[in-house]
């Protein structure tokens, strides 16, 4: 809005208020005097013009929009940790009760037992926050003593670990919260109640799906993946405090719809395939995360324009999608989730 206002112009229309029978070229008293309060203006327009970005939630940043859209209610999610499943064995490797509380490293991260799933399955919680602990598989070292332990390993992802909300999902979720006011039990304050929960990154909401009073969601993890069932009855708990008397809520997992890739493609020069194959795998990846709840099918056109904005990708043929050259459909409660690319030359 203020991008005009610059030192030059503003000097120019304040020598323009001087008359014209005094000196006012450059190295003049008057120039001279002028100068650095045009610079100084011109700053000051300068930081009206973030403040005014700043004002707005679609352009501001940082602690600036969290005041804006905590006036509506919406507040930065905090990092939160991952609950991983892992498994304990004793001699001839029968499984194996250990403490809880008990702590075990892999990989610089520490991870402590917080509950008990069956003998020698455990939950166990990150030490630190956030979703590097989402990242190791395989085996545990104890950190302190265990009788009778021969070998632990960390496996399922039971709720994933998420970073601290970035301005870009806190500002989706403060224009939802505005745009789609959420009121009496309506489908976008299910939708709201859904994400409030931590390890929720986001929910489909069917109203009325088996009759009058009832209500379904499916929703997926942070990484838009589907659920998993420990998440799923946080959810559910959640939402009984919350619902409308006499609604009847049913919480479930999104489907995962695989997405499978086949095509021949031609490289530029300086080019290997498996490069090619996992960059493209990753941007697929983030796309179809993308799509979760947002789309009816996964187009065949856009996949092709990824392959063909890969670097080092000259041009494809013979490009499938789950076995064909169309759209792969998805139903109601299903999101796209990558299944196996296979490119070759």
């Amino acid at each position: 809005m203020y991008e005009a206002q610059t030192y030059e112009l503003i000097l120019k229309r304040m020598l323009e208020r001087v008359d014209a029978d005094l000196d006012k070229r450059e190295g003049s008293i008057i120039y001279d005097a002028l100068s650095p309060a045009a610079a100084e203006l011109a700053q000051a327009y300068v930081e009206l013009e973030i403040n005014l970005k700043l004002f707005s939630a679609q352009t501001s940043s940082g602690d600036y929009l969290e005041s804006r859209t905590a006036d509506y209610g919406v507040t930065r999610k905090a990092a939160t940790k991952v609950q991983r499943k892992a498994l304990f064995f004793g001699k001839d490797d029968l499984p194996l009760e250990v403490a809880v509380g008990s702590r075990f490293s892999i990989e610089q991260l520490n991870y402590r037992t917080i509950e008990k799933i069956s003998i020698g399955q455990y939950i166990l919680e990150c030490e630190v926050a956030g979703s590097i602990g989402n990242q190791n598989f395989g085996a545990l070292l104890p950190i302190d003593y265990i009788s009778g332990l021969v070998r632990a390993e960390l496996s399922d992802i039971l709720v994933p670990g998420a970073d601290t909300e970035t301005d870009y999902d806190l500002r989706q979720r403060y224009l939802q919260r505005v745009r789609q006011p959420a009121t009496s039990g309506n489908t976008a304050q299910y939708r709201q109640w859904a994400t409030e929960v931590p390890g929720v990154g986001d929910a489909k909401v069917f109203p009325l799906w088996a009759g009058p009073g009832t209500v379904k969601l499916a929703i997926v993890d942070t990484e838009k993946q589907p659920a998993s069932s420990i998440l799923v009855n946080e959810v559910a708990d959640y939402l009984e405090t919350v619902r409308p008397i006499g609604a009847a809520v049913t919480v479930v997992s999104a489907a995962a719809k695989g997405i499978n890739v086949s095509a021949a493609v031609i490289l530029a020069s300086g080019y290997v395939i498996q490069a090619v194959t996992d960059a493209f795998s990753t941007a697929l990846e983030v796309h179809l995360q993308e799509m979760a709840f947002t789309g009816a099918y996964v187009s065949y056109a856009k996949v092709g324009t990824l392959l063909l904005s890969t670097p080092g990708v000259i041009d494809y043929t013979s490009l499938t999608v789950n076995g064909s050259g169309a759209n792969v459909a998805l139903a109601d409660e299903e999101i796209p989730v990558l299944g196996t690319v296979g490119l070759g030359v």
